[in-house]
């Protein structure tokens, strides 16, 4: 193994409340949208791309307003995660750091362009990861960015970090081994690895 590329959300950190507080400080100003978006809400939709994410918290609006408010939302999640992070796992960096030290590190998420960086920027973690990659930026699923990474980085045998099925079904389509984190918002029967928290990399790897 040459390589660990990562989910972000459910596998390095838990960003559900700061993200919460900024959706909700966004949807606010809309009359159409009536109830307040809940952790529940978030972590059901854990692994998911934007456009079937927003079909899920605003089923009842149009297609277009939708786009509207996720737009919005999503420019003031990255401010709000800028300005006050989430809630690393336990033991991140200092695993980070010492698996950086013989593995190339990567991140592929299903997020918007920019929410990593707001990650990178609060959490002072980039120096840990050769490259990201996300549909917000390239427009394209997460086995295929895995690919891509995979392909730009000049990588030939990785693994893939994650917690949901979405995760494990982005590093078959890859062809790649699958690493579970149980500890994340998801619930995957199928996986090559488990871990129980974050520290247990280090046994593995």
């Amino acid at each position: 193994m040459d390589s660990i590329i990562f989910d972000l959300d459910g596998t390095i950190w838990d960003p559900i409340d700061t993200v919460l507080h900024a959706w909700n400080s966004s949807i606010q100003k809309h009359s159409q949208i009536t109830n307040e978006l809940t952790r529940d809400d978030f972590t059901k939709t854990m692994g998911l791309q934007m456009q079937d994410i927003s079909r899920m918290l605003f089923p009842n609006v149009s297609e277009d307003f939708r786009k509207q408010v996720i737009s919005e939302c999503c420019l003031t999640e990255r401010k709000y995660i800028l300005k006050h992070g989430g809630t690393l796992y336990p033991n991140v960096e200092e695993v980070l750091n010492s698996l950086a030290k013989k593995y190339k590190l990567f991140i592929v998420s299903n997020c918007e362009d920019g929410y990593i960086e707001s990650f990178y920027g609060y959490h002072k973690l980039e120096k840990y990861f050769i490259d990201y990659e996300n549909p917000g930026r390239t427009g394209l699923s997460k086995g295929e960015n895995i690919k891509l990474i995979i392909k730009r980085n000049n990588i030939t045998n990785p693994v893939y970090v994650g917690d949901t099925q979405g995760d494990l079904n982005a590093a078959r389509f890859a062809g790649i081994p699958f690493v579970y984190a149980k500890y994340g918002f998801g619930q995957v029967r199928e996986y090559d690895y488990a871990i129980e928290n974050f520290n247990d990399l280090k046994a593995i790897f």
